[in-house]
């Protein structure tokens, strides 16, 4: 039997190796910005070089990306390397948007489902607090986009589940355009928005009470409504077009 020299880890790999456990782990989510490199050094008690060094091997594999004068940004797992062509072709064909909410059906389902049987409690935490925004919001009819869009983020990280959490902050992104404008165009009563209101407070009722069936058909109910209401939205920019 032989056996290998022990070879101590480079500085810069042992800090590239906790980066991307933290990025694995969902606490850092696609577009989420990394501590500048001032900050990680002093947190990792190290130099600049070894961070700076870390970070361009979390960029080599694809992991970040490094803007000039503008930190460092995490990357989705599964979005293509150049740019966002699902948001480009939403932009271009609003039906591929429906498409889009076809799938957000089947798989937010089992998101809301695994989330009521693995949310911790900062998960519910934060549902509550994104319920209690939208209740207020009520009043004078503000709209809830960016916290709808939260919402459905939170229930994604409380699957524990790092790829779900990446396709779905993905499929937002690609989506965020079409989805503030679904919400500018047909989402104008207060029975629209207390509609909304309850459909997102019935899941997460669903996911505090660590009740899975239910949170999936509420995400159901939820996502079937949001796709009637964005077909309205399609059929009204085809009449706006054609005149």
């Amino acid at each position: 039997m032989k056996f290998e020299p022990i070879k101590p880890k480079k500085v810069s790999t042992q800090i590239a190796d906790q980066i991307r456990s933290s990025i694995l782990n969902g606490d850092f989510t696609p577009g989420d910005k990394l501590p500048p490199e001032r900050e990680l050094a002093e947190m990792f008690g190290v130099s600049r070089p070894s961070v700076r060094e870390a970070l361009n091997m979390l960029a080599s594999s694809g992991l970040v990306e490094s803007y000039q004068g503008g930190g460092t940004v995490v990357k989705s797992l599964v979005e293509p390397a150049a740019g966002n062509p699902l948001a480009e072709m939403i932009r271009i064909e609003g039906d591929r948007a429906l498409d889009v909410i076809e799938v957000r059906k089947g798989m937010e389902a089992w998101t809301a489902w695994y989330a009521a049987q693995r949310a911790l409690p900062e998960d519910v935490a934060k549902l509550e607090k994104i319920i209690e925004d939208m209740r207020h919001n009520l009043d004078g009819l503000k709209p809830s986009e960016n916290l709808d869009a939260n919402f459905h983020t939170v229930i994604a990280r409380a699957t524990r589940n790092v790829v779900w959490l990446h396709m779905m902050q993905s499929i937002f992104d690609a989506m965020k355009e079409f989805q503030k404008n679904v919400w500018r165009a047909v989402y104008l009563t207060e029975d629209d928005h207390r509609m909304l209101f309850e459909h997102h407070r019935a899941i997460f009722e669903a996911i505090r009470n660590r009740d899975s069936e239910r949170a999936r058909e509420a995400m159901l109910i939820h996502l079937t409504f949001a796709e009637e209401r964005s077909n309205v939205y399609v059929q009204l920019k085809r009449e706006e077009e054609s005149q």
